[in-house]
Order: structure tokens, then C-alpha cells, then sequence
């Protein structure tokens, strides 16, 4: 059975992820209901690594934790009161975080990029509207590119021809690199390829507000740019990033396991940030969404 999803416009066989642009492309042989299929959940995919006390690339965060004996400790002495006081010697455990936010999974807010985007005032993380959070997802393998590569326009473009996919306004586009695989290795930081100004404005042209990658940075890695840019290449430092000062758009960094989606679109993404108040960028739980 093939269901018409009134959102897109588009037709869905939920029984084998497939979607069709309209009613001419659904095989003859599929009947179709005008009925809103109920939606329910088939498999929730982490698409985050975790914020640990690990050097991701010299930025190195800091976290404390306290258990649940030094809690009662502290808060005994806060308190006036013994350890013991509390039952079995223990309250509560915590950690305290030092680092900045561009560590682990998170997401790029415009502000990141330049105090204005296309002419206004830049957007903080907790101005970044919702609704760009929660979307349908397209994997685009990148797997072929790696350390110093500039993803263009047309890599973009084929990776969407190889899955016979249109990118739709407000697709969370996910770039799948497996850079995450190095996470705790010293060429982590290096390791992936970038995306270029072009392919940038290329996906935001399509009406995407959101790119993610696996990647340890949107842009290719620091010493790669660093390179380029005293051999002559003037436009090498950040070019992805600095996109975002011409037309507005968010990014994912530092994503991972994207190989554990079972197919290439046809999914949903969350990537809703923690509202941290006028800040750059702030962590993700970053997940797939299969619909049985």
C-alpha cells in the first residue's frame, strides 16, 4: 500500500522505504490510499559520539565527576551536615563541564560564521528555528573523498543521482564521510573532506537550512587550510563556514554512525540543540528516525 503524505505532496510505501514524486511514478500494481498512514516508529539511530574527556584535536574538554559520596560530601558541607547524614553515605552525583561548545556532536548556529547573514543580524543557537531541526534526511556517501578534498557542486550532485534522489526544501542533508571512525586517533582532525562554498550554496539553493557531516569540521582540517592558503588559495580558510555570511544555513559537526541507516532517505532527523543563550553552536543528540 502506498500512502500520499500531505506535507510533501509525495507518495510513500512505508512497507519498503520507498517514495515516489507523484501519483504517475507508483507502480500500477501498488494500490494507493488517500489515507494518513499511521506513522509509528521502527528503529531510533544515534547519530551522535559522545563528549568525553578525549582530545579530539587539541581542544581538550574537561569533565569532572563527582559520585554519589563526594556528593554527599560537598553537599553535607554546603549544609552543615555529616556524609552520614544521608542514606547510605551517598546523595547526588554530577560532573562539571570545561571546554567549549564546538566539541562532540553539536550544531552550527549562522552566528558562528559572521555577526550577519545575508544582511541581517545573525541567528544564535537559541534563535535557530525549530522547525529546521526535525526533518526528513538524505544520506550522501562521501566515503571516496578524504584529507584535503573540497567536496564541489557536482560531487554533491552525483551522490544525489547514485540514490535517484531530489533534494526538497528543508532536507537535512547528511554528509557520510566515516571520518568518525578515526574519533580517537590523532589524524581525526584532519581526516575528512570539506565542503565547499560552492556545494554550499549549491544545497541552500535547493532550500536545505541544514547540512550535517561525520566529520571532525564542515571544512576540511585546520593544517589542510592552513596549507593552501600560503600556497596562494586566498579562498581556503573556512570556506564552508564562511557561506553562512552570504545565505543563511546550519551545519552538524562531528556527527557519527551513519552507516546504521538502513537506506539513503526516506528516514527523519533530529538534531534539536540545547538552548544555550546567545551562543555559536550548542550539543546535539543527533538521531535517525525509521518509520516502520
Amino acid at each position: 500500500m502506498v500512502f500520499l503524505d500531505e506535507n510533501t505532496s509525495r507518495f510513500f510505501d512505508p512497507d519498503h522505504s520507498r517514495e515516489y514524486a507523484n501519483e504517475k511514478t507508483v507502480p500500477r500494481d501498488e494500490p494507493i490510499s488517500r489515507e494518513r498512514h499511521p506513522m509509528q516508529i521502527k528503529q531510533i539511530i544515534d547519530l551522535s559520539i559522545p563528549l568525553e574527556n578525549a582530545n579530539y584535536t587539541g581542544f581538550q574538554p574537561s569533565i569532572q565527576y563527582f559520585d554519589h559520596a563526594e556528593g554527599a560530601r560537598k553537599l553535607g558541607k554546603a549544609l552543615g551536615l555529616a556524609q552520614d547524614d544521608f542514606p547510605d553515605g551517598m546523595a547526588l552525583a554530577w560532573e562539571e563541564y570545561r571546554g567549549i561548545t564546538h566539541m562532540a556532536t553539536h550544531l552550527d548556529a549562522p552566528w558562528h560564521f559572521g555577526p550577519t547573514s545575508e544582511g541581517r543580524p545573525s541567528k544564535t543557537i537559541d534563535q535557530v528555528p525549530l522547525d529546521w531541526c526535525l526533518r526528513d534526511g538524505v544520506r550522501l556517501d562521501m566515503r571516496a573523498f578524504g584529507k584535503g578534498y573540497s567536496i564541489t557542486a557536482n560531487d554533491v550532485k552525483d551522490a544525489l543521482h547514485k540514490i535517484d534522489y531530489t533534494i526538497k526544501p528543508f532536507d537535512i542533508v547528511l554528509l557520510w564521510t566515516e571520518s568518525d571512525k578515526l574519533m580517537h586517533d590523532p589524524r581525526y582532525g584532519e581526516a575528512n573532506p570539506g565542503m565547499s562554498a560552492e556545494a554550499t550554496f549549491w544545497l541552500i539553493d535547493q532550500g536545505v537550512k541544514i547540512i550535517g557531516t561525520d566529520g571532525y569540521g564542515y571544512d576540511m582540517g585546520f593544517a589542510e587550510m592552513a596549507r593552501k592558503y600560503k600556497e596562494g588559495d586566498k579562498g581556503a580558510l573556512w570556506p564552508g563556514h564562511f557561506a553562512g555570511r552570504k545565505r543563511e544555513y546550519c551545519h552538524i559537526e562531528a556527527m557519527g554512525n551513519m552507516e546504521n541507516i538502513p537506506m539513503d532517505y526516506g528516514f527523519t532527523v533530529s538534531v534539536l540543540p540545547v538552548k544555550l543563550a546567545k551562543a555559536s553552536a550548542a550539543w546535539a543528540r543527533c538521531v535517525a528516525i525509521i518509520w516502520a
